[in-house]
């Protein structure tokens, strides 16, 4: 878990925001990515997998299930925002979806994912830019394309872990939106936020599509996910 929020309530805002956190910054990832790097090139180690290897799984196998049912083609442009080491677009190439682009803000994640892909042998373009930035202006050649699907492992709770972020989540949802192209689809992974808390904060450019059945846990009679995938199509 990225957090564990207290039960206070903002009365303000349709979901309690959490506690700006280390997790929300910059520092902290290349921090991260850096010693992951130092690792990889030592003895092979990839890294921490967010969420465990069965978040990623899981996304892979809803993507293949429709792939097989004829809704989805597996030459779908695919964009990984926040893909970190790199290990999902690796995963979703190795299992037919060639056309995966990676983005990721911190550049050590951006040479950790190449080093990744270049060892499975995946032809992936892995690029460092910053997701929130103004489209309009924006120099990435990853963002001014527009893709099919949007997944999305983590890079959102770290965004909602941010000083500003109430401004940086409106800026996400604006960005995917435009990146997407018609009845696109945003597959999102998140152990900070429940399906009600995502569709309330996705909910202006996104209608809920389905929830990827995860893991239970029951506590004091209330019965939970650790995580959460969500599929969303991107609204008319």
């Amino acid at each position: 878990h990225f957090y564990k929020r207290q039960n206070k309530k903002m009365s303000s805002n349709p979901v309690e925001e959490l506690p700006p956190s280390q997790l929300g910054t910059k520092s902290y990832w290349d921090g991260c990515y850096e010693q992951e790097i130092e690792n990889f090139d030592s003895h092979g180690d990839v890294g921490e997998v967010w969420f465990g290897e069965e978040a990623g799984v899981r996304v892979v196998n809803w993507l293949t299930d429709k792939e097989q049912e004829g809704e989805i083609s597996t030459e779908a442009a695919i964009l990984d925002v926040g893909c970190g080491n790199g290990v999902l677009s690796v995963d979703l190439y190795k299992e037919g979806w060639t056309e995966v682009t990676g983005v990721d803000y911190s550049p050590a994640a951006v040479d950790l994912a190449r080093k990744v892909a270049q060892q499975e042998d995946c032809q992936i373009q892995f690029e460092v830019c910053d997701i929130l930035e103004d489209l309009d202006t924006t120099e990435s050649e990853a963002m001014k394309k527009t893709y099919d699907i949007v997944v999305d492992k983590g890079t959102f709770d770290a965004i909602s872990l941010g000083e500003k972020a109430v401004m940086d989540k409106k800026a996400y949802v604006g960005n995917i939106a435009r990146v997407l192209r018609k009845d696109g689809l945003l597959v999102i992974t998140s152990c900070n936020w429940t399906e009600e808390e995502l569709v309330s904060q996705l909910g202006d450019s996104f209608t809920h599509r389905e929830t990827i059945p995860t893991r239970q846990f029951t506590f004091g009679g209330k019965t939970g996910n650790t995580v959460t995938s969500c599929i969303f199509k991107k609204r008319d």
